[in-house]
């Protein structure tokens, strides 16, 4: 009985050692930052009000 006690002793010591192991370090992911530009340049809405001012104008 003893013997078995101590085998089991010693399964549950050496599972608990290779347990941990050497994992391979996990770096994040780099962060990439896209700038976007778009043609228009938010001029779209002031070329509209100057249209309809003209013809508001010429009226």
């Amino acid at each position: 009985m003893k013997k078995l006690a101590l085998a089991a002793v010693f399964s549950a010591t050496a599972t608990a050692t290779f347990a941990g192991g050497m994992a391979e370090p996990v770096m994040p992911a780099p962060v990439v930052v896209e700038k976007t530009t778009t043609s228009s340049g938010g001029i779209i809405i002031p070329l509209l009000l100057l249209v309809a001012v003209a013809a508001a104008a010429s009226n």
